[in-house]
């Protein structure tokens, strides 16, 4: 069946998974199209066949045909091939067959209003202690630890995000304030992030590029402006990044 996504105005498609979920969409437009073409000139129909002036008495009784009732049990049984054969096992990959994190690129997003926080382990791969009494919204807006040593060499970002192609990222989101929504659209990627929980959610870019993050759910009177930018890159120049991040910390002694 052809593939009805680059006539649905979706974004561009830039994670591993989101090939399914794409031709899963697709799926749903051709059984939407197949009921409009078919539904919509039966309306039109009986409209027209039963109008007033044809039947001025109301007719409680109904049709006796059966057609109706075959064609709603076609229907239910298209959704529920859609649901089990093909929304349910992308679900489930994606929320049970998480890969480990020694393969992984491992973050922390942290969301506020408005903004995106994130958090970067650094070279030793251990994120540093954090403390909700450190927490400066101009210096320190996740309470980082500075006298923890595994918080020495990590990097905090607002609103950038950057990430290596062609390799797992397991974030870990949650929320200083009110619920958000982490949506990654090019990653096919949405997610509630709530306060007091950690949600770990995963997904593996394949394409280099800038993109964008969204907030999907309204948080607020600046829910609008809660935007930020989403760097796909090489390995090479996703380390050659966090060592400018990381001189920059000491430079600066942030």
């Amino acid at each position: 069946m052809p593939d009805l996504t680059p006539y649905l105005g979706m974004p561009v498609n830039a994670s591993a998974h989101g090939a399914q979920i794409d031709n899963m969409m697709s799926l749903v437009h051709w059984l939407m199209l197949f009921l409009f073409v078919f539904w919509a000139p039966y309306f039109i129909y009986v409209l027209y066949r039963f109008r007033q002036k044809k039947n001025p008495k109301a007719n409680y009784v109904g049709t006796k045909g059966r057609f109706s009732s075959f064609l709603e049990i076609g229907v239910v049984l298209a959704e529920a091939i859609l649901l089990i054969g093909f929304a349910f096992p992308i679900w489930a990959s994606l929320k049970q067959d998480f890969p480990t994190e020694d393969e992984s690129t491992v973050i922390h997003v942290v969301a506020e209003q408005f903004a995106w926080n994130v958090h970067y382990p650094g070279k030793d791969g251990v994120f540093g202690l954090r403390d909700i009494k450190l927490v400066d919204t101009d210096t320190n807006p996740l309470g980082l630890n500075q006298n923890d040593p595994y918080a020495k060499d990590d990097i905090i970002t607002i609103n950038e995000l950057h990430l290596p192609v062609n390799k797992p990222v397991i974030v870990y989101l949650t929320s200083k304030d009110v619920i958000h929504s982490f949506n990654l659209p090019v990653m096919r990627v949405k997610q509630d992030a709530i306060p007091g929980l950690s949600i770990p959610i995963w997904f593996k870019p394949i394409k280099t590029g800038d993109y964008e993050i969204a907030c999907a759910q309204l948080c607020g009177l600046g829910h609008y402006r809660m935007r930020g930018y989403l760097t796909i890159q090489t390995e090479e120049e996703y380390q050659s990044w966090l060592q400018e991040r990381y001189e920059e910390k000491i430079k600066y002694g942030l």
